[in-house]
């Protein structure tokens, strides 16, 4: 009475059906297909963020960079974190944090101290 799963339900098998099982039918139906649109759009996703990485510009390497420092400053210690370059400088007594890109060694940030009056 029963297709096979293997087997289509065509019109002649759901006009044998009952009422509440061809609505089962249909419903199963609307359910697969929503199930496959939404895994479409997954897939659409990922195979979209895969090209846009692929495709995107590199980065530009950076050359033989020379970095102009404040008359009087001292370098007191570097150190590389998260893709930056921090440089601590002693400025005239005042500590002051520089940060480049590490990719391009372009600045990204300063930081200064001053003591509060």
């Amino acid at each position: 009475m029963f297709p096979r799963p293997s087997d289509p339900v065509s019109k002649d098998d759901l006009d044998q059906l009952t009422p509440e099982q061809a609505h089962v039918v249909r419903k199963l139906k609307r359910v697969s297909l929503v199930s496959g649109l939404i895994m479409a759009l997954g897939v659409a996703s990922v195979l979209g963020v895969i090209g846009y990485r692929m495709m995107r510009g590199k980065a530009v390497v950076a050359g033989d960079v020379t970095a102009t420092l404040p008359k009087g400053a001292r370098i007191v210690s570097t150190a590389v974190a998260d893709r930056l370059l921090v440089v601590t400088l002693d400025v005239a007594g005042t500590p002051e944090v520089r940060t480049y890109d590490l990719s391009t060694l372009a600045p990204v940030g300063r930081l200064t101290f001053a003591t509060a009056p």
